[in-house]
């Protein structure tokens, strides 16, 4: 398998100034409709610009995707990592995921749907917030904080349902938006695992 290339400091710079600019573009209009010509234009830079970040267009795309996830999972674990009591730290988790997801259109999802490579991203991240979540669990049951559960299975619910948020089951069924299905769901799990005082 080929290595990487390394780029030099500029070069790498511009690189993720791209992928950031075409993780915008991406959530708010999704990727299968543009070419690389069309990219380039929308983005005001050249075709061999927009190659610094991936050498196809499949490639571009899932680097985007990739880069859009492991930005937000950074953002999130910050947040996370501010917030000292564990049943707090739980609801930050999830509120800080909705508000990550919160600019991802429909259009976004049905095309990461549609795109077998990052439908995997997705699948790899949603599995990833599952074990996340079960971790928080498992410290807010070990502090005392949050009700005595099985740690596997809110994970795994938990997981289920930002699925069905993602791709629009929960709005179909209940009419909210993503950012009020994803606020239910905080509500939902940090408010009835919390140990009463």
């Amino acid at each position: 398998m080929p290595q990487p290339r390394t780029l030099p400091p500029r070069s790498r710079q511009r690189r993720d100034a791209l992928l950031d600019e075409l993780i915008e573009l991406f959530l708010a209009e999704g990727f299968a409709g543009f070419g690389i010509g069309e990219l380039a234009q929308r983005l005001s830079c050249s075709r061999s610009t927009l190659y610094l970040v991936a050498p196809s267009k499949e490639q571009l795309i899932t680097a985007t995707v990739r880069h859009f996830f492991k930005r937000a999972a950074e953002r999130i674990e910050e947040r996370v990592a501010a917030t000292p009591d564990p049943a707090d730290r739980l609801a930050t988790y999830l509120t800080a995921v909705a508000d990550e997801l919160a600019p991802a259109s429909p259009r976004f999802y049905a095309d990461l749907a549609g795109f077998a490579p990052g439908a995997e991203v997705y699948r790899a991240n949603t599995a990833q917030a599952a074990r996340r979540v079960q971790d928080l669990v498992t410290e807010g049951v070990a502090a005392g904080t949050l009700r005595a559960v099985d740690a596997t299975f809110v994970g795994a619910a938990v997981a289920e349902i930002m699925d069905a948020i993602g791709d629009g089951r929960i709005g179909a069924a209940t009419g909210l938006d993503d950012a009020q299905a994803y606020q239910a769901l905080v509500d939902l799990v940090s408010t009835g695992l919390r140990v009463r005082a």
